[in-house]
């Protein structure tokens, strides 16, 4: 694991920006996105730049179940908003939360990720070290599927939300395996509420207990992180 200490997110996100455009120039084509506050810095750099991602796809991590795509709070809104609309990409795709069949769309996501693989993949953390939406417990080796939110999870997110109540509490996630299979991955942390996560990831022992842990089997991981969450290092 390479880990770079930046003094904030808005530094944060010039590093992984910088890390996006090596990567574009020596030939990345497709790109594994998430959502939330962390990587807003990130897209902020990538819309306010020169960089031309039209022949180039992106694969998003997850996204709430029951939400379209049209909805304020789902992630592909979060995306068109953030980056896709300023920024258009030759392909994006974003899981369909609102799917008839839920089984059956991860089937079909595992498909898109299988026919374009990840180049580079940005992720964040949860306070519980979830990756995806991939909560404490799950397999390593775990496809892209429906999964039951924590009330941790649901708890951080609801600041986005009116009440609690309108949380939904199950999404669909790309896998913790499917998450691994990225060439290179980028994971950002900001804020002391990461930091025992971010500690756990980088000093504590590889356990599903820790989703985040399996990076450590990855060839290529850099880690991201500001004062704040590098505190219990």
């Amino acid at each position: 694991m390479n880990v770079i200490r930046v003094k904030d997110a808005t530094e944060g996100g010039k590093k992984a920006f910088e890390l996006i455009q090596e990567g574009l120039n020596d030939g990345a084509k497709v790109f594994g996105l998430a959502t939330g506050s962390t990587p807003e810095t990130l897209y902020k750099e990538m819309v306010d730049s020169d960089l031309d991602f039209t022949e180039c796809t992106s694969v998003n991590l997850d996204e709430y179940v029951g939400l379209s795509g049209d909805n304020d709070q789902s992630y592909r809104y979060f995306m068109n908003k953030h980056l896709f609309n300023q920024k258009p990409f030759k392909a994006t795709y974003v899981p369909n939360g609102k799917a008839e069949d839920l089984e059956a769309e991860c089937a079909k996501y595992e498909e898109i990720i299988a026919n374009n693989p990840i180049d580079i993949q940005i992720l964040g953390i949860g306070e519980n070290a979830h990756i995806g939406f991939n909560e404490p417990g799950t397999p390593f080796d775990a496809p892209t599927q429906v999964v039951q939110l924590t009330e941790s999870t649901i708890n951080a997110n609801k600041r986005n939300f009116e009440k609690v109540e309108d949380v939904p509490t199950t999404a669909i996630s790309m896998g913790i395996g499917s998450i691994m299979k990225g060439k290179k991955i980028i994971l950002m942390a900001f804020g002391e509420a990461k930091a025992e996560a971010i500690a756990n990831t980088i000093n504590g022992p590889l356990t599903t207990d820790v989703p985040s842990s399996i990076l450590k089997n990855h060839d290529d991981v850099t880690i991201i992180i500001d004062e704040a969450a590098a505190c219990k290092l």
